[in-house]
């Protein structure tokens, strides 16, 4: 075996997981409210973008080889149906138009309202808790609202029963067959999103998330969240967070051989960045735990490092 191992071409040549620009979706935050770009505190390096700067910085995304982004939008009014998430002039509806003039590049609007709604849950309320049902109709105009903007695929994240099915009718009934979804299929109630909470100004005002979010201690329901998705039409799912759960990504991967992607998540991010800036472990920990996703099963993934990885501003 020492024959694989030799460094340079022969140990290259025998790689079985490699991490390609192609394969990595870097995630955006877009702020309705801003002019320029603000960083966010607990997530050094990433920034909240205005809609003056985006095109300059998904630009130099193309540049570096990212060719794929999933938005997250910051509106400049939040109600208690989310309406502005399907506002034909709302800020990712604004920064899809924006996307679409930038060479080599496709931008995949995540799709939920707890950016939306005052309450920061995810859906419609029916007095404090969520009313999946009520919430499956917002999604529907959203998707379109979407679609009809230029995105080319959707990202539901909400997690709510029967999203997938509803937003592949309400595509198709208004034209846009062609448009994919790429399905949150197993979200858990995972403590790991709280810097994504800061980004996006979407923590809930009350309560938590764990109705309509996994069990953190689940993985075969997991597997029924993804085969449910799959037969409502998805194009693709996702397992979110990555690196605490590689054994539902494997296990999702082995079952039903789908198209599969991983979303390592805020807080994976920013506890590798803050060992290697502290000196804990080099800077190859993070190419190591990318490396690891994908070998898992991940045909793509979502992180944070995506540009960084890009770029290769990471040394061994």
């Amino acid at each position: 075996m020492r024959r694989t191992r030799t460094t340079g071409f022969m140990r290259e040549f025998f790689g079985e997981s490699r991490i390609l620009n192609d394969n990595l979706i870097m995630p955006v935050f877009v702020d309705e409210n801003l002019d320029g770009r603000r960083p966010i505190d607990s997530m050094p390096g990433i920034y909240r973008h205005g809609l003056d700067e985006l095109h300059s910085y998904l630009s130099g995304l193309s540049e570096v080889g990212i060719k794929y982004v999933l938005l997250f939008g910051i509106p400049s009014r939040k109600d208690s149906s989310g309406s502005s998430a399907y506002d034909g002039n709302g800020v990712v509806q604004q920064a899809l138009r924006i996307a679409s003039e930038v060479e080599d590049m496709m931008a995949i609007p995540d799709l939920c309202m707890c950016e939306y709604t005052d309450s920061g849950h995810c859906g419609i309320l029916s007095g404090q808790t969520v009313d999946n049902d009520l919430t499956l109709d917002s999604y529907g105009k959203i998707a379109v609202s979407y679609a009809a903007s230029g995105a080319g695929m959707i990202a539901p994240s909400g997690m709510m029963d029967g999203q997938v099915a509803a937003i592949r009718e309400a595509l198709d009934k208004e034209g846009f067959e062609q448009v994919s979804i790429l399905a949150y299929s197993a979200k858990y109630a995972s403590t790991l999103y709280s810097p994504f909470r800061e980004a996006a100004d979407s923590t809930p005002s009350f309560g938590d998330r764990k109705s309509y979010q996994m069990d953190p201690a689940n993985m075969y329901q997991a597997l029924r969240e993804i085969e449910l998705d799959i037969e409502e039409g998805a194009d693709m799912v996702m397992v979110k967070p990555a690196l605490f759960y590689l054994d539902v990504l494997a296990m999702a991967k082995e079952t039903f051989r789908f198209p599969t992607a991983a979303y390592s998540v805020s807080a994976e991010y920013s506890m590798l960045l803050n060992a290697v800036g502290r000196g804990i472990v080099p800077q190859g920990a993070i190419t190591e735990a990318v490396a690891s996703i994908f070998r898992a099963g991940a045909d793509k993934v979502i992180t944070y490092f995506a540009e960084m990885l890009a770029s290769g501003n990471l040394s061994d």
